[in-house]
């Protein structure tokens, strides 16, 4: 308890240096908290790495939902608080001198704070784009190329932990984590990713695998919530302190809520399990037309814009139990669109221009 205090006061110090000296740089700070954002994978980096690689997209899928599984159970073990409710509410400042920590509207997250699932989601997926990426480099044979893959291999490398570096920053400078809770995050994250390096059964796996994951996934998760509610240990705890000390009301959002996010990662794959073992995925993407650099592009494009319309479906939050199911199912939608939907049709228009032309 002695150590935990110094680390939340040494994290609240470093939190108030970085507000008070990088204020010039908050907007870039802001920016890099959604670059971490966990939903970015299903909506950016997913649509984008799948159209080119469907072995690289298809992990990044499992690491993202297996990871995020981890994050929230290690959050229900560890009880980690967050900065911007901590000041408030411990007895180690005298006289109710607490430090005032500015908060933002990406402040007030409602779950436990450690590890950061920013953090975590970050450095797992990015850590799967990069390794992709050199796996390619590492196969050249001559000397001109073997110095290449090396240059390429540093320059990914300090790229990927610029981009962990500055969402840890980004995300302390907020309040809403303190610094060993997004260090805890990023190495958390790496493990989940490179054992999935070592995991190629994901690759052929069935409907019925993808299924029986998610029952095992949903099942262990809600039977150690009520376990421990058995135990009269409240796992929700850090949802009434985020709505008592959050500084706006409004932006306290139910989608940060623990089991939201793990709704939402079921629903994603769930999703992917769908479209993967389609016959829309079958027809397009194991066609002819899928080897054509045109037909990965349109993919990529039309991809892209699709779940960018997505953004615009609002989810009603008036009725828990109703967010959580249309929830599942928007995040399921999203990748059966990825692999399926949008190949088929581009393969169908593709189809169909040939056969003009003949």
């Amino acid at each position: 308890s002695i150590k935990m205090d110094l680390l939340h006061t040494n994290g609240v110090l470093i939190i108030q240096h970085l507000q008070r000296d990088y204020r010039a740089y908050q907007d870039f700070l802001n920016f890099m908290s959604h670059v971490g954002d966990p939903r970015n994978i299903f909506s950016i980096y997913f649509p984008l790495w799948f159209q080119l690689n469907q072995v690289v997209g298809t992990k990044m899928i499992w690491v993202a939902v297996i990871g995020d599984w981890f994050n929230l159970i290690f959050k229900w073990i560890l009880f980690g608080h967050r900065p911007y409710w901590w000041v408030q509410e411990t007895m180690i400042y005298p006289n109710q001198s607490s430090p005032c920590l500015e908060q933002f509207p990406i402040t007030c997250e409602t779950g436990p704070g450690s590890p950061s699932g920013h953090a975590m989601g970050s450095s797992c997926v990015w850590y799967v784009m990069v390794t992709a990426a050199l796996s390619y480099t590492v196969r050249w044979k001559d000397k001109s190329a073997v110095t290449l893959h090396r240059l390429t291999w540093s320059f990914l490398w300090s790229i990927f932990w610029i981009i962990q570096i500055s969402v840890c920053i980004s995300r302390v400078f907020i309040a809403t984590h303190f610094p060993h809770q997004v260090v805890l995050g990023v190495f958390a994250g790496i493990l989940v990713a490179e054992a999935f390096e070592h995991t190629p059964a994901i690759q052929t796996a069935s409907l019925r695998m993808y299924i029986k994951t998610n029952l095992f996934l949903f099942i262990f998760a809600l039977g150690f919530y009520l376990s421990l509610k058995l135990l009269d240990i409240d796992l929700l705890w850090s949802v009434p302190k985020a709505k008592k000390w959050c500084a706006n009301p409004d932006w306290i959002n139910i989608d940060t809520t623990p089991f939201a996010g793990l709704v939402r990662n079921l629903g994603a794959l769930f999703g992917l399990g769908l479209g993967i073992n389609s016959e829309m995925f079958i027809t397009s993407c194991k066609g002819k037309n899928s080897c054509k650099i045109s037909f990965r592009i349109l993919c990529i494009a039309a991809s892209l814009a699709t779940l960018q319309l997505y953004n615009f479906v609002k989810i009603p939050t008036h009725t828990e139990y109703l967010f959580y199911i249309l929830s599942f199912c928007k995040s399921a939608a999203m990748p059966l669109t990825v692999v399926a939907l949008v190949p088929y049709c581009v393969h169908s228009l593709m189809r169909t221009t040939e056969k003009k032309l003949n």
